[in-house]
């Protein structure tokens, strides 16, 4: 279902099991399936959404994939770049929420939670199952590990490695992602060892 003031451009896919509301626009060579979206969404060229994740499960000396049979939920007034990957949940959704902002090739695995207001710098990875807060902010070449929690008015720099939760309001940097204050200190040490 594609509904009123909707815009599809050239050479992309409207596959099965999608319902786009009105005011959305849809850029060049954009593929999108088993997806739900809502009002004034942009997708940029390229990007690809709700296809599988990477699901598999090891038996037997070999991998055996996981049937992926969840959606992609965007809300109202996101925006996604060129060249993006959302992954349809395994088992019950993916969810993009209301006034998201999402850079140029950012991949966004199977059951991912993006909370309101968030906005994601480009070539920024979040693997499966993770939960992001409101109104964060994550830099380019960010990594978040799955079944991470992090949460509102978070700041990640550029290029952390997220492996642990991060509790509401934090500043992080680094790999592993440490408060910003420790990295900025770790930093100023590490500069003062190669100088001597």
């Amino acid at each position: 279902t594609i509904k009123a003031n909707s815009i599809i451009s050239a050479n992309s896919s409207i596959g099965p099991n999608v319902f786009i509301v009105e005011n959305c626009y849809v850029g060049r060579n954009v593929s999108i399936s088993n997806s739900y979206l809502e009002d004034n969404i942009v997708i940029q060229d390229g990007s690809v959404i709700g296809q599988d994740g990477f699901g598999y499960a090891y038996d037997n000396n070999k991998y055996v994939k996981i049937p992926q049979i969840g959606i992609v939920k965007i809300g109202c007034n996101v925006e996604i770049g060129c060249n993006c990957t959302i992954d349809r949940g395994s088992l019950k959704y993916t969810e993009i929420r209301e006034g998201v902002k999402i850079d140029n090739l950012v991949h966004i695995a199977h059951n991912v939670v993006i909370k309101e207001n968030t906005v994601i710098a480009g070539q920024t990875g979040i693997a499966g199952s993770a939960v992001v807060g409101r109104n964060v902010m994550i830099g380019g070449q960010v990594g978040i590990a799955g079944h991470i929690k992090v949460g509102n008015n978070v700041k990640i720099g550029a290029q952390a490695g997220v492996t642990k939760n991060i509790d509401d309001g934090k500043s992080v940097s680094g790999t592993p992602a440490v408060d910003l204050s420790l990295y900025l200190k770790k930093t100023i040490i590490l500069n003062k060892m190669v100088k001597k």
